[in-house]
């Protein structure tokens, strides 16, 4: 049992570590990522066999329980939950680990206060960043959720004094963790204080966050989860909990950068500005445009001008993700190759609803990887493209981003699809996107608006083009 504890259980955490790495790495490029999945899985498989066998398990029917209706409801999520609704998915499963730090943080405290009373104040303080942290992350999933769900209205939800009371609330939380640690935790009441405060923060703390920077929270609160998680660590004196949640957490913060230099904005503006998701009235954003003219065309009006480009760069958006439109996008790239045009994807960074949202898609209707071009390698070859097709996509390629200083999305990066000498845009209506903005695309001269449901259209296209 000494060498199992001392040396194979030590081994064990080192090896998962280890392919936390390895799979984390293989995460960074579409064409590895699957293999990098599988490699982090069975890193974390290896690391609950040694933990299971290294601790004290009380039951071993409630672990093998839990293991069999937590694997049931993943898979079954996994299988019938909808690439429209993965954003909701990923934000609910942040918000299950951020709950499951405080549930853990929470009954190691009582334990060990029943075993030994006085705790030193390195436990205690891991024990309180570990609520902390899990609790808002905890709610502020949640809330996440509710709004790209459609429960809550997209809109930020912002009163007078709204900051100065969420820094009442960080203060506080902050103050009943010292209180806590100069207590040695016999008052129980603290950590219960700490549970309900973080809490109760989270849900201030998403609340005034439009659904356009949903993206950009749902990364920042996938960081938060894996430094809840390596708290946690700390708190059981667990190695691979410690690594796997600090992964988490650093790759989730670079994420959540990446994702704000995309919008060309500061974390701290994406957090406390309240940008994005202007409820607007059913066909407002139409009848304001309607007073502009724009030319619409049928898909079998636009045959011609597709057989006769020499390359088409598809620019993918959430419109393609609710039409489920991608396995019909990829039979019109094959009819398209095949007839001698070249065909890219143009990906922007916060394209969709969650950060490699238009990836996952695409890799879902077996688009080569090779095909996929981010915003900086892109955007030089528009200029030489005959056809720009726009399915779904709205802020990334207004061109008010590059000159209109009233403009809320003015200074982001945005796909040059203006530059191509012909641009299609697939769209239901003239309804503006998250930004709540009218884009000045739709009114260029060589813009032309196919409306309708996109999968619908593009399978026209292909009809057509056959």
């Amino acid at each position: 049992m000494e060498f199992l504890q001392e040396i194979l259980i030590p081994v064990a955490y080192l090896l998962s570590a280890v392919l936390f790495i390895m799979g984390l790495k293989k995460l960074s490029h579409p064409k590895t990522a699957p293999a990098g999945n599988r490699t982090a899985a069975i890193g974390m498989l290896i690391a609950i066999i040694a933990t299971l066998v290294y601790r004290d398990v009380i039951d071993y029917t409630l672990i093998i329980a839990g293991i069999i209706i937590g694997g049931a409801i993943g898979s079954y999520a996994a299988k019938k939950v909808e690439m429209t609704s993965m954003p909701q998915m990923v934000a609910i499963f942040n918000g299950f680990g951020g709950g499951a730090s405080v549930l853990v943080a929470t009954a190691e405290f009582y334990r060990l206060v029943s075993g030994v009373g006085q705790l030193p104040a390195f436990t205690m303080t891991t024990i309180g960043l570990s609520i902390i942290i899990g609790g808002i992350t905890f709610t502020g999933s949640i809330v996440a959720f509710a709004k790209l769900q459609g429960i809550m209205r997209g809109a930020p939800i912002l009163f007078r004094g709204q900051q100065v009371l969420n820094s009442l609330l960080l203060l506080g939380v902050l103050t009943l963790m010292v209180l806590a640690v100069l207590a040695g935790a016999e008052e129980g009441m603290y950590i219960l204080g700490i549970i309900t405060v973080a809490l109760v923060l989270g849900y201030m703390f998403v609340i005034p966050i439009g659904g356009a920077d949903m993206p950009v929270v749902i990364s920042l609160l996938n960081s938060f989860s894996g430094i809840a998680a390596a708290a946690t660590g700390f708190v059981l004196s667990n190695n691979a909990l410690i690594i796997s949640g600090s992964l988490v957490g650093a790759s989730g913060i670079i994420l959540t950068d990446i994702m704000c230099k995309g919008m060309n904005r500061t974390i701290w503006n994406v957090l406390f500005a309240g940008f994005g998701g202007e409820d607007l009235a059913p066909g407002e954003g139409g009848a304001a445009a309607a007073a502009k003219p724009v030319k619409s065309y049928e898909p079998e009006d636009t045959v011609v001008i597709f057989e006769n480009a020499s390359q088409v760069i598809v620019v993918p958006g959430y419109g393609m993700a609710v039409a489920q439109a991608q396995h019909a996008v990829h039979e019109l790239e094959k009819v398209l190759e095949a007839k001698g045009v070249k065909v890219k994807y143009a990906v922007h960074p916060v394209a969709g609803r969650m950060p490699g949202h238009m990836n996952v898609l695409l890799a879902e209707a077996n688009v080569p990887y090779d095909n996929l071009y981010d915003l900086d390698q892109i955007n030089p070859e528009f200029e030489e493209t005959q056809v720009a097709l726009v399915i779904g996509a709205n802020d990334v390629v207004n061109p008010a981003a590059r000159h209109d200083k009233s403009s809320p999305i003015y200074g982001m990066p945005i796909l040059d699809v203006d530059r191509a000498q012909t641009v299609f845009v697939l769209k239901r209506s003239m309804n503006p996107g998250f930004a709540g903005i009218e884009n000045e695309l739709f009114f260029n001269d060589n813009t032309i608006m196919l409306f309708g449901d996109a999968k619908d259209t593009v399978s026209k296209l292909v009809a057509e083009l056959k």
